[in-house]
């Protein structure tokens, strides 16, 4: 899958205020600054953790400073890198707590073996955060909403920006793919049909928020290398766009719904 890691590479950037991307292209990494330490978003794939670092060191940063890791959800190319990392950092880890085995292993939910790859790297989290928890560093406090759907323990999560005089708040849906929610997956794994009923609700949940600054956690979901020439070209609100907000959640419902008529065609069509 990673023959050539550098055609994952990309390059790391401010998105706005104390909010910078890190990388990479097949799976974001967010860096927030909070004044008093590092928190990052996601880890990614083990096998990019190289690129990750370089680009927290272009821009300044260091992994020694990092003092949490808080993960969307408990998918390999979102915590593949976290076992490497807090041994390099001495940061604490967070996850979903429904997330928790697949983050320690002891239950292969992790997506790694339909990437066609081995998630060797599992760990212990250090704080298992429920529905409504807040995780304060810093100048940031960063809100805490479970929304499972996607995996069991995916997390969303909500924080002021730290930009003056502008109350800029930014916000992550902590995983809107439907694949591992189509019937086939959720069967072969012992998961409940249920989840699709926990995402919708909490997409209706999530549209209740003001956002104006959306963190996707993949680029290629919403125009992320899009936005980042357009701030090259001198558009410093090039991240700011509070209607991205209510449009990536109806883009979520949508490639939901599709899902499931796809699903109802097939069984009306198939042999009995």
């Amino acid at each position: 899958m990673f023959e050539n890691i550098r055609e994952a590479y990309m390059a790391p950037f401010q998105v706005i205020g104390n909010l910078y991307f890190v990388g990479t292209r097949p799976a974001s990494v967010h860096l927030i600054d909070t004044g008093e330490g590092l928190i990052l978003l996601d880890s990614g794939y083990d096998e990019l953790l190289e690129l990750v670092l370089d680009n927290m060191h272009a821009l300044g940063f260091n992994e020694k400073d990092i003092r949490w890791i808080v993960h969307s959800h408990g998918h390999i190319d979102h915590l593949g890198a976290t076992k490497r990392l807090r041994a390099m950092s001495g940061a604490k880890t967070a996850i979903g707590r429904a997330d928790r085995e697949y983050a320690n292993g002891t239950r292969d939910l992790t997506y790694a073996g339909e990437l066609g790859l081995t998630y060797h790297t599992a760990f212990e989290p250090d704080l298992l955060l429920d529905d409504g928890d807040t995780l304060r560093l810093g100048n940031t406090e960063m809100h805490c909403l479970h929304t499972a759907g996607h995996t069991e323990g995916t997390m969303s999560y909500f924080f002021r920006l730290n930009v003056p005089e502008r109350g800029l708040i930014a916000g992550t849906h902590g995983g809107i793919g439907v694949n591992t929610m189509s019937r086939e997956f959720l069967l072969a794994h012992g998961l409940p049909l249920s989840l699709r009923d926990d995402f919708r609700r909490g997409l209706a949940r999530l549209r209740q928020l003001h956002v104006d600054v959306l963190i996707p956690n993949h680029q290629d979901q919403w125009n992320t290398a899009e936005r980042y020439r357009r701030k090259l070209a001198g558009d410093s609100n090039a991240f700011v766009d509070a209607a991205a907000w209510p449009a990536y959640l109806d883009m979520a419902e949508q490639r939901l719904d599709a899902m499931l008529k796809g699903e109802k065609i097939c069984a009306i069509t198939e042999p009995h």
